[in-house]
Parts: structure tokens; sequence; C-alpha cells
């Protein structure tokens, strides 16, 4: 944490893209299994798939190098 107590706006945008890829993805695994009945031009690609996994770990990335402690860690070291 900062000074002020506060915690890197940057952590919680990591926290919203794991949430959000993880969504996502489960949704786009779930269609993977259980087509719709009425596919999207592009459904072959499965975009909801890849995004959602691209989310996810850049998301798991934010949370970790973002992390409170590890912040507090480098602010102190600077």
């Amino acid at each position: 944490m900062k000074a002020g107590g506060s915690i890197s706006i940057w952590f919680f945008i990591g926290v919203s893209l794991v949430v959000n890829g993880g969504i996502i993805l489960a949704t786009g695994l779930y269609e993977l299994s259980h087509p719709p009945a009425v596919q999207t031009v592009l459904a072959n690609l499965h975009a909801n798939v890849w995004w959602g996994a691209l989310m996810l770990l850049v998301g798991i990335f934010y949370c970790y190098y973002f992390a409170p402690s590890r912040y507090l860690a480098r602010m102190q070291s600077k």
C-alpha cells in the first residue's frame, strides 16, 4: 500500500479482468460442448474462448504484479 493506505488501481483492474475473463471463457467452453441452435458467421473461430483466456491471463498477471504486498515492497525500495 502507498503511504496513504490506498491500493493501486491496477490491482482492481486485474481483479476485474480475472472475473470477466473467467466468465467469458466459461461461456465459450460451455458453447463448445453445447453449440447454440443458430450459429453466427464466425462461430467456428471461438472468439469467446480466446479472448476469455487472454483476459484471464492478463488479469492474473496484473493481480500478481500489482498485489498490495508486492507493490508496497517495490515502493519502499525506491
